[in-house]
């Protein structure tokens, strides 16, 4: 099949390219490389059956790109941590989530692909259920310093029914929780990264509020297997369905398990927590268990090994 990846140099889209590359697809892989970066594709640039794209998604998809009849398209692109959303990428982050999706709908509908939309647990806000269900409508601060992102992907999602509903475009909405392992930015701002550089570079981990604070942390192994599956799912499931890990840690267990395995005499030091932060996240997946056959593989504790290693690699330790 030719399939389009966008967000296809960052840290899930190119392991999602590898993968469909593995399994003799042709992959043309879309990215302007602003959070993303084409090291993360070194290996893939020689294949035949992978061609990459500079381009921004926001950019309508015009006929210079020379793209075959896309089978299959995979929405992964937008900035996904508040240090590359906030501030000055927060109307940029907001146009990728909804020109980026209207275009790549409008795509899916002339060649009448299925579409993947890769939407975030962050729509449920700081939520008042837990664990959060698909059914949940989130509680979301749509003036905050986070809604670019937060509402960003809630239209998205307003957009692909719609283009379901009213054009006939097969989609796919899959929500993505806590998301973690090799090839991510360490300048990203995510806690797992985070935790690592700080405790390998021998740097005070900075934790915010009490670290209680909970996550629910999946390997990236284990979510590619299932966006793969769920893309190839039954015509009329179109999700929304959660995807992450259900073993939920506070940030102060996951940082004394970095602090442990790197050996690190890193110290915890404790900041006040970032406006609009949810102090819980920990996904349902009866669904995916039901209709996807799916439930994660990587424990915690072998994830984090894995992507010490590669980081020590990045740092030259």
């Amino acid at each position: 099949m030719n399939i389009l990846v966008t967000g296809g140099t960052g840290f899930l889209g190119s392991f999602l390219c590898e993968r469909l590359i593995g399994e003799n697809h042709t992959v043309f892989c879309l990215d302007n490389n602003y959070t993303g970066a084409i090291e993360n594709v070194q290996s893939l640039l020689d294949r035949k059956n992978f061609s990459f794209i500079e381009r921004d998604v926001v950019e309508p998809i015009s006929d210079d790109l020379r793209l075959p009849k896309i089978d299959q398209i995979y929405n992964l692109a937008c900035p996904a941590s508040p240090p590359h959303y906030q501030g000055k990428a927060a109307i940029k982050t907001a146009k990728t989530s909804v020109i980026g999706a209207i275009n790549m709908l409008e795509l899916a509908k002339k060649d009448g692909a299925t579409i993947l939309q890769a939407s975030t647990s962050e729509i449920y806000g700081e939520p008042l259920e837990h664990p959060q269900k698909e059914s949940y409508r989130g509680n979301v601060n749509p003036i905050g310093v986070r809604a670019c992102y937060d509402e960003g992907k809630r239209c998205a999602e307003s957009l692909f029914f719609d283009y379901y509903r009213e054009e006939g475009v097969n989609i796919k909405i899959v929500r993505i929780f806590n998301t973690y392992g090799p090839r991510m930015n360490q300048n990203d701002g995510r806690v797992v990264s985070n935790f690592i550089v700080q405790a390998l570079k021998v740097e005070d981990i900075t934790l915010y509020g009490d670290g209680k604070q909970t996550r629910s942390f999946c390997y990236a192994g284990d979510l590619i297997e299932v966006m793969i599956r769920m893309m190839n799912s039954r015509k009329d499931f179109t999700g929304p369905v959660n995807i992450g890990n259900p073993d939920e840690f506070t940030v102060l267990e996951l940082a004394k398990k970095v602090i442990a395995k790197t050996k690190s005499p890193s110290k915890l030091v404790y900041k006040p927590l970032p406006k609009d932060d949810p102090t819980r996240r920990r996904p349902d997946i009866g669904l995916a268990r039901k209709e996807l056959d799916w439930s994660p593989t990587i424990a915690l504790d072998d994830g984090l090994d894995k992507t010490i290693a590669y980081f020590k690699q990045k740092l030259g330790l």
